[in-house]
């Protein structure tokens, strides 16, 4: 079924309401390579909040900090932690996305507002998903500044070597307890997405833990977001202890694409970033489940990243582990050749490796 009443071209940014912006703002060039954008705060006129904006190939990250403790900023970021506010996806027409979503019952979080610089005008709109999550429509079709108005051009005299991310393959949500099943039909009624995927507890499960998890994906597949809850197991899974701390429902992970894997995790690991380790034994499996690969598999075993195939080719993929102090949000790093699925051979050798470090933790 074609939708044509919500047309998106691509995710806009993502914005993460976060403790303290301008040291995460570091960490995100830092760790990811990701450049200075764009910046507003107290010089801009801001009283309340502080944003630095990242950019790194179509990947725009926003980090934002609340100057007051009673600004909703602070409320979001005391109760969650650091975490995604806003998922903005990119469209023509930010007031008829508002009026096509509103009026098959999305929630508004934002009336279509025209905000104006001397670089142009952006029309953004708004309606909440799971949780506090909020998509925002941006249309920037009359705009040539560097993010939008509000902003300055943020100059850093640091800068670091990028580390070839190119878009945002997909972003994964958590929601509770027989949620999934509601939000993935918000997807399809409100925004006409389609069912791309669905796993259930048979295909992810250990002896301990287990989840299940709808792909929807909007009609020019540029969107595709994962929506996971906990299944019934044995012990606590990931995603119930995401919920415990988080506190409710929120993005999980993104999953950054990548031409160059094998470059961008050991850069990543070279930066100090850690990611879930990987049982040698894994990698016997792997000839026999996948076939050829171009890949060194010794290469790949070294640097923990994971193998997996469908009918349309193979993929490469590896997740951080939690880039915050509460083990709510992560990153996934992902290699398609050709393969258009999300790593369901992947998610047993995944699991345990998750529940090593819940154990650690003392939440399993």
């Amino acid at each position: 079924m074609s939708n044509t009443f919500l047309k998106l071209n691509g995710t806009d940014f993502v914005e993460f309401y976060v403790g303290n912006a301008k040291q995460a703002a570091y960490f995100y060039m830092t760790a990811f390579g990701f450049q200075p954008l764009a910046y507003r705060g107290l010089e801009t006129g801001d009283k309340e909040k502080t944003s630095y904006v990242l950019k790194q190939g179509k990947v725009t990250l926003v980090m934002t900090a609340a100057l007051t403790p009673d600004s909703p900023v602070a409320e979001h970021q005391k109760l969650h932690g650091d975490g995604i506010k806003f998922i903005a996806l990119w469209v023509d027409d930010a007031r008829s996305a508002f009026e096509e979503t509103t009026k098959r019952g999305a929630k508004p979080f934002l009336e279509p507002t025209v905000i104006k610089d001397d670089d142009g005008e952006v029309v953004k709109s708004g309606i909440y998903t799971y949780g506090e999550t909020v998509h925002l429509f941006i249309e920037r079709k009359n705009y040539k500044g560097s993010f939008m108005p509000g902003f300055v051009k943020w100059e850093s005299e640091y800068k670091t070597e990028e580390i070839g991310f190119k878009y945002v393959d997909h972003l994964v949500g958590n929601v509770g307890w027989n949620e999934m099943e509601k939000t993935a039909q918000f997807y399809y009624d409100v925004m006409g997405f389609t069912k791309f995927a669905s796993f259930d507890d048979k295909d992810i499960s250990t002896d301990y833990t287990a989840l299940q998890s709808i792909v929807v994906t909007n009609d020019n597949r540029r969107i595709k977001f994962p929506i996971n809850e906990p299944a019934k197991g044995k012990k606590k899974s990931q995603i119930e202890e995401y919920l415990d701390f988080y506190h409710g429902p929120g993005g999980q992970h993104i999953a950054l694409a990548t031409d160059n894997i094998i470059h961008a995790v050991s850069e990543l690991r070279k930066r100090g970033i850690e990611f879930l380790y990987i049982p040698d034994d894994y990698y016997d499996s792997v000839p026999e489940r996948v076939g050829e690969i171009d890949e060194d598999l010794k290469v790949l075993k070294k640097l923990g990243i994971l193998v997996d195939k469908d009918d349309k080719g193979y993929l490469l993929q590896i997740f951080t582990k939690p880039v915050q102090d509460r083990p709510t949000f992560f990153f996934e790093i992902i290699q398609r050749k050709g393969a258009e699925s999300f790593g369901k051979g992947n998610f047993k050798a995944l699991f345990v490796s998750i529940e090593k470090e819940q154990e650690r933790r003392g939440t399993l």
